[in-house]
């Protein structure tokens, strides 16, 4: 995506950002709706952390032993995230869940894993089968330099099928590890989970003693305090956190019940490490982040987005009659270039991709700046002004009576 490869496109080059914009170096300002992928939920450049990095940097950058602040936050996941009894720090969302996918097997005793099309997890080997982000984007949804072996060991399904999950472990009995799944795929575009899908992923899990994980790196603490888990009620074994922890800095964790996360090392078998692992300066943009969201209830204000850019954009759809499907998770949300209904990866393919293209060189121009793929995510902040949704639904609606 950031070679603008799927757009047909050279991309630009950011020189800096601040709230809810970002200035590329030949000085074009754009409403930013990729948010660095996520990450940035208060906007860019926010007070609050950049003053909390500077704090911390006086102290050092880095030191390969505990620090305070690393306590901090896993006190803090602990406590939002109740699934999560203990957690572990590591430097990236793959490393979350390939370190994840490590400790289910050892404490199944299994080797096999459930994946989803479309789901993106990372690009630790076992992951890249019918993956979603950049490698759907490229048409390569598995990736050159993985054995066939690892890839034999990863079933991947439809999400929202129950009746091919149920077959699955029937055919696999007593083989399967773990189901991994975004609980809100966001690497395909956005889609949902029908209803009880969810439910029945950690019925299935516990009757088969395989492990549930839930890979959050997205929407933990993005689509409520609580992540998914807390919205939809299910409580997974192991989550992947990252993104938003580091308040924009790389940063990924991990954590779940305490009796599969004592088989880590050093109290456990199952090794994992490293070195910039609970970095004190991306503990403190995390912490500080976090905090500032709780406090001034950034969920609520984030809700209040989304609905606003919703009811914006249905409204611009059905005045240009065009075939396009809009979807929306608090401040996460989706444009897919195809009729309803879009629940999982064969039908957000059914997008017209030339439209796509179209509309994003379209808003682009006019300084709104989706993300260059029809199968990513857009992300608004809690420094989106009501303002700024009113004139982003405006190019919207002028590009799509365009095309």
């Amino acid at each position: 995506m950031r070679a603008f490869r799927n757009v047909g496109d050279d991309p630009f080059f950011v020189a800096r950002g601040k709230g809810a914009r970002i200035w590329d170096v030949d000085g074009n300002e754009y409403i930013d709706y990729v948010g660095s992928w996520g990450p940035a939920i208060l906007g860019h450049a926010p007070k609050v952390v950049l003053q909390a990095v500077r704090d911390a940097a006086t102290r050092g950058l880095s030191f390969g032993i505990p620090n305070p602040l690393e306590v901090e936050m896993a006190e803090l996941i602990c406590d939002w995230i109740p699934s999560i009894n203990k957690v572990r720090m590591v430097n990236s969302g793959t490393e979350a869940t390939m370190s994840c996918i490590r400790l289910a097997r050892a404490f199944t005793g299994r080797d096999k894993l459930i994946k989803f099309d479309g789901c993106y997890h990372g690009h630790a080997d076992a992951l890249l089968v019918k993956a979603g982000s950049g490698a759907l984007t490229h048409g390569q949804p598995s990736s050159a330099g993985v054995p066939p072996a690892f890839a034999d060991l990863t079933i991947s399904l439809p999400f929202n099928n129950a009746e091919l999950l149920r077959k699955a472990f029937q055919e696999n009995k007593n083989e399967i590890a773990a189901v991994i799944v975004e609980p809100v795929p966001a690497n395909a575009g956005l889609y949902l989970p029908r209803e009880n899908f969810l439910s029945i992923l950690r019925e299935q899990c516990t009757s088969s003693d395989a492990l549930l994980i839930f890979d959050e790196v997205i929407t933990g603490f993005r689509v409520a305090r609580g992540g998914a888990q807390e919205l939809y009620g299910v409580k997974p074994d192991l989550t992947a956190l990252g993104k938003i922890i580091g308040g924009g800095l790389p940063v990924g964790a991990f954590g779940g019940r305490a009796e599969i996360m004592d088989q880590l090392s050093p109290d456990g078998p199952v090794y994992q490490a490293g070195t910039l692992s609970g970095n004190p300066i991306a503990m403190a943009a995390g912490l500080a982040q976090l905090r500032e969201l709780e406090r001034i209830d950034g969920w609520k204000s984030l809700e209040e987005s989304g609905a606003q850019l919703e009811a914006a954009a249905s409204e611009a759809i059905r005045s240009a009659k065009v075939d396009v499907t809009f979807h929306r998770l608090g401040s996460m949300f989706c444009l897919f270039f195809a009729p309803p209904p879009v629940f999982d990866l064969a039908s957000a393919q059914r997008s017209d991709l030339e439209k796509f293209n179209r509309f994003f060189h379209g808003c682009l121009k006019r300084g709104i700046y989706f993300a260059p793929s029809q199968f990513e995510t857009g992300f608004i902040s809690t420094a989106h002004t009501a303002e700024d949704i009113e004139r982003t639904a405006a190019v919207v609606s002028e590009i799509l009576k365009a095309l």
